[in-house]
């Protein structure tokens, strides 16, 4: 495998995959492609995929939804590689210690690990509150204030809250915002699309969550949402999840730890890892950061394989799955 994506084209059965499966995914995303805006497909470092719908080009950005959490998680395993962090069993009360006055064990407990694990119990009960959060004027201080008193440390409870709590704890440990600490040591080393300073004039949905987010949305804290509200290109989405399927390097730069993606990539809880999902098909472990409306990086590592799909948000849309389970992995050749 190369150490760079390379983007001239190679005739798919050059890099082990079965053309005749690709005409018929070409075939299969003409009927959906008012609703996907891009899809891209590399092997073995080479492009032998990458289409685009709905007048989308090459340069568009596309908010990424919670994609961005498996970014924030990329971008814990940097700091503390690099000693910004100590490791992931560092308290999170260590970065917040003007919460540090409760007597709560839960809050005393809490760790690095249990947010990128998402087993941090909330006192919210089904859907977290999103919405009530984007109207606080401390949106890290009521998170904190939201975790559960009764719950077990451990059990697994999706939420966004605990990826934000991560940037703001890059933040509180780096000196800089997320955004800055990924655009030195995460995008620009793999040629990603650096972000600019997102201008924060309200807080209303349409800033939070519509469509107005055009870099890298943050709280009235100046913290980047950890969760959510992070704009990429299809091929930054590709370059990172190439990152994962070869060992955290770009070129001859070791960007992520080794170790770290390997973490990343152990079921924790769930089918669940440091903020990546994972699901086996035919045999094959396929990891994936997911972001709702149907925007999702599939890996599959022992196939040298990454698949970036990028849909015009649509909250009815669950999964990619069967184009997967359709087209590509039966694709593949070796």
């Amino acid at each position: 495998m190369g150490n760079s994506i390379q983007w001239e084209k190679k005739e798919a059965e050059e890099v082990g995959i079965a053309s005749e499966k690709l005409k018929g995914l070409e075939d299969a995303l003409n009927y959906q492609a008012g609703i996907i805006n891009s899809m891209l497909i590399v092997r073995k470092g080479n492009a032998v995929f990458e289409k685009y719908f709905r007048g989308t080009q090459i340069e568009d950005i596309h908010d990424v939804t919670s994609v961005t959490q498996s970014i924030t998680s990329a971008l814990i395993g940097i700091a503390i590689e690099r000693g910004d962090i100590r490791d992931v069993n560092q308290k999170v009360l260590d970065f917040f210690p003007e919460a540090a006055g409760s007597s709560d064990i839960l809050r005393q407990s809490l760790t690095i690990k249990h947010l990128l694990t998402m087993t941090t119990p909330y006192t919210w009960k089904g859907k977290e509150p999103l919405d009530r959060i984007r109207r606080q004027k401390d949106w890290t201080s009521f998170i904190l204030k939201s975790l559960g008193k009764s719950d077990k440390l451990g059990e697994y409870q999706y939420n966004l809250s605990s990826a934000h709590l991560l940037s703001a704890i890059i933040s509180r440990s780096t000196g800089v915002s997320a955004r800055e600490y990924a655009n030195e040591h995460l995008f620009r080393p793999t040629q990603m699309r650096c972000i600019a300073d997102q201008n924060m004039k309200s807080f209303s949905k349409e800033a939070v969550f519509g469509k107005n987010i055009t870099d890298w949305i943050k709280d009235p804290q100046g913290y980047n949402t950890g969760g959510w509200g992070l704009t990429l290109t299809a091929r930054d989405m590709v370059r990172f999840g190439y990152l994962f399927i070869n060992k955290g390097k770009w070129e001859e730069r070791q960007v992520i730890p080794e170790s770290w993606i390997e973490e990343s990539f152990v079921q924790h809880t769930e089918d669940f890892g440091y903020m990546w999902w994972m699901r086996e098909d035919q045999e094959i472990v396929t990891y994936v950061a997911a972001g709702i409306g149907g925007t999702y990086i599939y890996c599959i590592p022992e196939k040298e394989l990454v698949v970036v799909v990028v849909s015009e948000m649509d909250k009815m849309i669950i999964d990619r799955w069967e184009l997967m389970e359709e087209y590509i992995i039966p694709s593949i050749m070796d």
